[in-house]
């Protein structure tokens, strides 16, 4: 049974992560953190990480960039693992990550989704056989319409899948609104498109000469991403310190 604390439990994601963790047997919430709290859930909550007196096997973390510093400590202090979802994170907290990685186990991922993550390591297989026989790259990612970056920072981290696979060597291009020129062979086309309530969709083409294989992604509600951070809970618990991803998680 890995028990597990939620940084973040009464805010939209750490509620759904709740719900999850109920329906879960190999799992339970031993403990909650936020700084408001209506009494309504099943385990107790406390306002800092420091006030927690219940004994856990793994962090969730999915809260604010402003509130990771307290958590990174906390981490370092007691050699908690953490299943790190916060986004945002600055150039200092990236490198405070890495530190911390070196006295606890943090698992830190651009996208939660088990789904994805398995679509990342089928890519770079699909690149490598694809890619040396002339196949161009797209990636077109489509979110709802509050969403406020482009491109996505999954589809930056499929992009990124594939060109692990050639020692960086494709340009990533996001816009072609400028250019009047054939495609060079050596790029990857980005595309965002922001409407509606989407909540994430992700389409990575491979246009041949006469064929075409594309790979989808669709995300239908938030709950993949709770589903996998707590995959992603179960797999840290227990770890040597060090920095994991989600492709130990998919296998």
């Amino acid at each position: 049974m890995t028990r597990i604390i939620m940084r973040g439990c009464n805010g939209r994601m750490g509620q759904v992560i709740s719900k999850l963790v109920e329906e879960d047997a190999e799992v339970e919430m031993a403990a909650g953190i936020d700084v408001w709290d209506d009494g309504h859930n099943s385990y107790p909550v406390f306002k800092t990480l420091r006030e927690c007196t219940e004994k856990a096997d793994c962090i969730i973390d999915f809260s604010t960039a402003a509130g990771v510093d307290e958590l990174l400590e906390y981490c370092a202090e007691t050699g908690m693992p953490c299943v790190l979802c916060t986004t945002g994170l600055s150039e200092e907290q990236l490198k405070k990550v890495e530190d911390v990685s070196k006295k606890a186990p943090i698992l830190r991922s651009a996208n939660m989704s088990l789904g994805i993550n398995l679509l990342m390591k089928v890519l770079k297989e699909a690149a490598s056989i694809l890619a040396p026989a002339g196949f161009d790259m797209e990636i077109v990612e489509k979110h709802h319409r509050m969403k406020l970056d482009a491109p996505s920072g999954t589809a930056i981290a499929l992009a990124d899948s594939i060109n692990e696979e050639f020692d960086g060597a494709y340009e990533y291009v996001y816009d072609r609104s400028q250019r009047r020129e054939k495609r060079p062979r050596m790029e990857i086309g980005i595309s965002a498109v922001r409407g509606g309530s989407i909540v994430g969709d992700h389409d990575v083409i491979f246009a041949g000469t006469d064929e075409v294989i594309t790979f989808s992604h669709t995300a239908y509600s938030r709950a993949v991403f709770g589903k996998g951070a707590v995959q992603a809970a179960k797999y840290l618990a227990g770890k040597e310190p060090g920095m994991y991803d989600m492709s130990g998680v998919v296998g």
